[in-house]
């Protein structure tokens, strides 16, 4: 599987739209998951990159946590308020494992206290996922023209033009 620093040397077109957007969007992104009955579930997450990972972290027992817990496939796509994609738009699939390391955690606590004021120092994350990426995507329009970015694992990006 890929972390997050993997990923940002294999494809690098796409993590800097990614981190783009996820940086304009206040670190908002939306997380597609499978519900029980095979549904797809669209929830709101704020994902944080530490450490060379990429943390989907967040309320525990959130139906999202239950999905991800049954199912670990996932979908994250950042939050596009431009109908025209002027600042691009990013998606990453993989799959998240839950971390069980109380000294990662703690040191997660702390840097997102020093980077957001948000106290979380001294709890227990139960899950604590990481994400192990599997693919990503991103379009962006260059010189009039979307240019759609493709990744996979052990492959190039690569670019579709659409005229």
């Amino acid at each position: 599987m890929t972390t997050w620093s993997e990923f940002t040397e294999a494809a690098p077109r796409i993590s800097t739209v990614f981190q783009r957007r996820h940086g304009a969007a206040k670190n908002l992104c939306l997380l597609a998951t499978t519900r029980s009955d095979g549904y797809p579930r669209i929830s709101p997450l704020e994902p944080i990159m530490f450490e060379g990972e990429l943390w989907l972290v967040g309320m525990q027992g959130t139906t999202k946590f239950l999905d991800l817990a049954r199912d670990p496939r996932f979908c994250l796509h950042t939050a596009t308020v431009d109908t025209q994609v002027g600042d691009g738009d990013a998606k990453l699939f993989g799959v998240v494992h839950d971390v069980r390391d109380p000294e990662q955690q703690r040191r997660w606590a702390e840097s997102l206290y020093e980077e957001s004021g948000f106290d979380l120092r001294g709890g227990k994350f139960d899950p604590f996922y990481a994400a192990d990426i599997t693919g990503g995507s991103a379009v962006e329009i260059v010189d009039g023209h979307l240019e759609i970015v493709i990744w996979k694992p052990g492959e190039a990006e690569r670019v579709v033009v659409k005229h």
